[in-house]
């Protein structure tokens, strides 16, 4: 299986990663006001949801402007992933991507995310039905290890069983999870970063795409990264310091990205959250993932407890955005000096 060969190959320099509850549509709307060129996650998305759940849309639904946009998966058993992986292609999906790192009660119990890793072969038929089943690119997210697995040996296997299946692209966060006496909270912070243990494995297997994930917070931290292997993955640091975004275009890519301002990138959604709110969306649904816009600026505090306030209240509106970004003090534009 060869899946980037399919279309043009996607450009995962940087990606936002995708996390339960934030990484949602109205979430990556409000990204794409922010950088045109990281690619973006939806949440992990479980094969019994696709399949049985209803409507559809409301689990796989995106607006356009998402693109590049990836779906990610949850599941174990090959036929319904390779059956979701096909309705992903068919919606229109830039890629598949299967959770191997999720280190949750309630996922292990289905045998989904970070389990998986005390299971490659199941990892290995699971990514062969789906290559089998799409031309889009079908790739792996996973964690440097569970529990007492060698990081070096157990690591290594892995990544060899699942390239040997087709997979040529891994995003790896760089700690393990412990399933045996950690919360996923405590996964998220308390194993130990080890970024070298995936610097070296892109040395020693440079055939591979292999991104980085795991605690990184400035886009400079990304470009260091960068001299060590294919792409970086950011996830909490760009939900709750979206502005972070505003950099991407410009410092990872060299292109001038689409906000202006933080304000400019808050009028952006304006037409966005008009459409959502006719559709019978509340406004809350939509404005809890711009609480983090204007974090450390003047009068960001007012703009979110305005928002917390009020957003939630049936009838909620436009003019509830406006003001809380009336709350805001705006820099005057620059007057450029002849």
């Amino acid at each position: 299986m060869d899946t980037d060969t399919a279309r043009p190959a996607l450009d995962r320099t940087f990606s936002v990663a995708p996390m339960m509850d934030w990484t949602t549509r109205d979430y990556r709307a409000f990204a794409r006001t922010l950088t045109r060129r990281a690619l973006l996650y939806t949440e992990m998305v479980t094969t019994g949801a696709i399949l049985h759940g209803s409507p559809r849309d409301r689990f796989l639904g995106y607006d356009d402007v998402e693109h590049p946009l990836a779906l990610q998966l949850g599941g174990s058993n090959p036929c319904e992933l390779a059956e979701c992986a096909a309705i992903a292609e068919a919606w229109g999906y830039d890629e598949v991507n299967l959770n191997v790192g999720c280190p949750s009660d309630r996922v292990q119990n289905n045998l989904i995310g970070a389990c998986l890793m005390g299971h490659p072969e199941k990892v290995v038929a699971a990514v062969r039905a789906m290559g089998d089943a799409v031309s889009i690119p079908v790739t792996v997210k996973c964690r440097i290890g569970i529990d007492d697995q060698d990081e070096d040996a157990d690591l290594a296997r892995f990544i060899a069983m699942v390239a040997d299946a087709g997979c040529n692209t891994f995003i790896v966060h760089a700690r393990k999870a412990w399933l045996q006496g950690l919360s996923p909270k405590e996964n998220r912070d308390i194993p130990p970063l080890n970024y070298p243990r995936v610097h070296r494995l892109k040395g020693s297997r440079p055939e591979l795409h292999i991104g980085i994930n795991g605690g990184l917070k400035t886009l400079g931290e990304c470009r260091e990264q960068l001299s060590a292997v294919d792409s970086v993955m950011v996830g909490r640091e760009a939900y709750q310091n979206p502005w972070l975004l505003a950099g991407v275009d410009e410092t990872l890519y060299g292109e001038p990205g689409p906000a202006a301002s933080r304000h400019a990138a808050a009028r952006a959604m304006r037409p966005y959250i008009a459409r959502r709110l006719e559709e019978g969306a509340k406004l809350n649904h939509v404005s809890r993932h711009l609480l983090g816009l204007f974090q450390g600026q003047k009068g960001g505090r007012r703009f979110r407890r305005h928002l917390s306030e009020h957003a939630h209240r049936e009838g909620a509106g436009l003019q509830v955005f406006d003001d809380a970004l009336g709350l805001v003090p705006e820099a005057p534009p620059a007057v450029a000096i002849a």
